[in-house]
C-alpha cells in the first residue's frame, strides 16, 4: 500500500521486563515532519529505533505505508554521531551504504548539501558541521520516503544548527520525505516540525501533542519563541 504514511500504536516497549515506553499512538502523513521532544533518557531514541525496524521486541504496531518496518523501504537515518568511515572519502562514504549510486551522483548530492569541493576529503579533514552534511547526504542516497534524525544537531553551536535546520527544511520542500526528528532542543522543533510530541514519565508516554499550522518559511523569531514556550507548558 502506498502513501499511507507512518502509523504507530505501541502498547509497551520494555527492557528486561521493565516497561520504558508506551502506551502511545502517533500518525504522520506523507511529507510531514514530526519532532519528538523530552528529557534525556526518556525514550526518544528508543522510539526512533522501533520506527527504523532496528528493534522489533515490543508489543504493538509500527507501519510505514501499511507495512512493518522490516518490510518497508529502508529509511534514511542520521545519528547523533555522523558515523562516517574514517578511511573513506565523503563520496565513498555515501557509496558504502548505496553502492548503486554512481560517483557522479554522490558528488552531486554532496554539492546539494553545500559540500562542493569537499567530495574527496576524508572525514578527519572535515569540520563537525561538514561531517553532519555528509551524514545527511548519505541518508538521502537511499531515496528514502522516511528520514529519521536522531539529535543530528547536538553539540553544534546555534548558528550552525540553524543552517542545518534550514537545509533539512529545503530537503523536505524539494524531496517530500516524511521526517521524524528526535531532539532535546525546542527551537529545532519550532523551526522544522509540523507536529510536535513531548514525551515524559516512566514508562514514557505522550504528555503533549501539538500541531503547527504556520508554514515554516513564515515562522519569525517571535513565533519561534512563542512555540518553544508552548512546548514546555503543562498539559
Amino acid at each position: 500500500m502506498a502513501d499511507e504514511g507512518l502509523k504507530i500504536d505501541l502498547a509497551v516497549k520494555a527492557f528486561g521486563g521493565v516497561p520504558v515506553l508506551g502506551p502511545l499512538s502517533l500518525t504522520l502523513a506523507p511529507g510531514e515532519v514530526l519532532a519528538v521532544l523530552g528529557p534525556s533518557g526518556v525514550g526518544k531514541s528508543t522510539l526512533l529505533r522501533l520506527i527504523a525496524g532496528l528493534d522489533r521486541d515490543y508489543d504493538g504496531m509500527v507501519a510505514l505505508d501499511g507495512r512493518p518496518p522490516e518490510a518497508a523501504p529502508v529509511p534514511g537515518i542520521v545519528f547523533q554521531d555522523p558515523r562516517l568511515l574514517p578511511w573513506l572519502s565523503a563520496t565513498e562514504n555515501i557509496r558504502a551504504v548505496a553502492p548503486e549510486v554512481t560517483r557522479a551522483e554522490a558528488r552531486a548530492l554532496l554539492a546539494e548539501m553545500g559540500l562542493a569541493g569537499a567530495e574527496d576529503r576524508l572525514p578527519g579533514a572535515l569540520s563537525g558541521g561538514m561531517q553532519r552534511r555528509v551524514a545527511l547526504a548519505r541518508a538521502l542516497a537511499v531515496s528514502p520516503r522516511l528520514l529519521l534524525l536522531d539529535e543530528p544537531f547536538v553539540s553544534l553551536d546555534r548558528p550552525l544548527a540553524r543552517e542545518l535546520l534550514a537545509l533539512v527544511a529545503r530537503i523536505v520542500a524539494d524531496r517530500g520525505p516524511s521526517v521524524v526528528l528526535v531532539t532535546h532542543e525546542p527551537e529545532d522543533a519550532a523551526r522544522l516540525a509540523d507536529k510536535v510530541v513531548v514525551l515524559g514519565g516512566s514508562p514514557a508516554t505522550i504528555r503533549r501533542k501539538l500541531r503547527i499550522d504556520q508554514p515554516r518559511a513564515d515562522r519569525d523569531a517571535g513565533t519561534i519563541r512563542a512555540l518553544t514556550t508552548d512546548f514546555g507548558a503543562e498539559p
